[in-house]
């Protein structure tokens, strides 16, 4: 379901006036998407990362390395240790900053796109770390208003579907 998460994510960029690199590989780690918007006198540079499940079984984040299954119950301290990693592998390695910065030199946001999870704690975990959480519900209702210029890009079928993604489960 990601991946037609992604493609919901992109359209809703996209319809913004975003242009859209998905998928990117950086060595054995990959980027969702990163979107670039230019206006007048700003550049708008963003990183979203996308997790989506309509029945989530554990958490979002794993600690890199870790053998621990996602679904083993975490103590606080255990939670932020693993968020602060994902966060790290995510977002902050060396040759994803580099990328970025070739693409688009500047301030680049971090944000998650998420759909249900199983433990919302974890998610104002992740907030703390300066990573921006949107849920799919709210960009799939932004779809759905005449609102955006553009009304329709390469995945305006899939916002059609938007029922299946409007609701928190």
């Amino acid at each position: 379901m990601s991946l037609l998460a992604e493609e919901i994510v992109e359209e809703w960029l996209n319809r913004n006036g975003y242009f859209t690199i998905r998928g990117l590989i950086v060595g054995r780690h990959e980027i969702d998407l990163l979107a670039v918007k230019i206006t007048d006198k700003v550049i708008e540079r963003r990183h979203i990362e996308v997790q989506a499940s309509s029945r989530p079984i554990g958490y979002v984040t794993k600690f890199p390395g870790s053998t621990e299954s996602i679904a083993k119950r975490r103590s606080d301290e255990e939670l932020r240790k693993h968020v602060a990693g994902w966060v790290r592998k995510k977002f902050d390695l060396p040759e994803k900053e580099q990328l970025r910065q070739q693409l688009a030199p500047g301030e680049w946001s971090r944000e998650l796109v998420v759909h249900n999870v199983k433990y919302p704690q974890e998610l104002e975990m992740i907030g703390r770390n300066k990573v921006k959480v949107i849920r799919l519900s709210e960009l799939v209702a932004d779809l759905r208003s005449p609102s955006t210029s553009i009304k329709g890009a390469a995945g305006s079928q899939l916002v059609e579907l938007g029922p299946l993604f409007s609701q928190e489960l």
